[in-house]
């Protein structure tokens, strides 16, 4: 990602920058705060960061579901290799959503149980 950033930008922008905070009389530690905060500020405009995808996920789903969910997921990806394979897509087709609903109400019964 780091390839990716915008050079002449950064370039021009910590110059600009630099020159503003040079001609500034302060003390030592506020030159220092706003250097830092300068550095921050370029990194966040023009290196380019990694966003985090959100987990799409309930939080009731156990690793039971996710193991399901990735074996339901290649079961699809199979599927045109024979009959045989749409036979299994079918099968964990139908166990997922039935295991979704298990966890569901066991995660909602243990919280009303905790809450009295």
């Amino acid at each position: 990602m780091y390839n990716r950033n915008d050079v002449l930008g950064l370039q021009t922008y910590l110059r600009d920058r630099f020159a503003d905070l040079a001609n500034i009389d302060i003390s030592v530690q506020q030159i220092w705060n706003n250097f830092k905060n300068i550095v921050h500020e370029s990194m966040e405009r023009f290196v380019p960061h990694k966003t985090f995808k959100i987990n799409s996920d309930p939080e009731y789903y156990n690793k039971d579901i996710k193991r399901l969910k990735v074996k339901v997921r290649k079961a699809y990806n199979r599927r045109k290799l024979g009959g045989h394979h749409m036979d299994k897509l079918k099968q964990l087709s139908k166990q997922l959503p039935a295991a979704k609903e298990q966890a569901q109400e066991t995660y909602l019964n243990t919280i009303l149980s905790k809450e009295g």
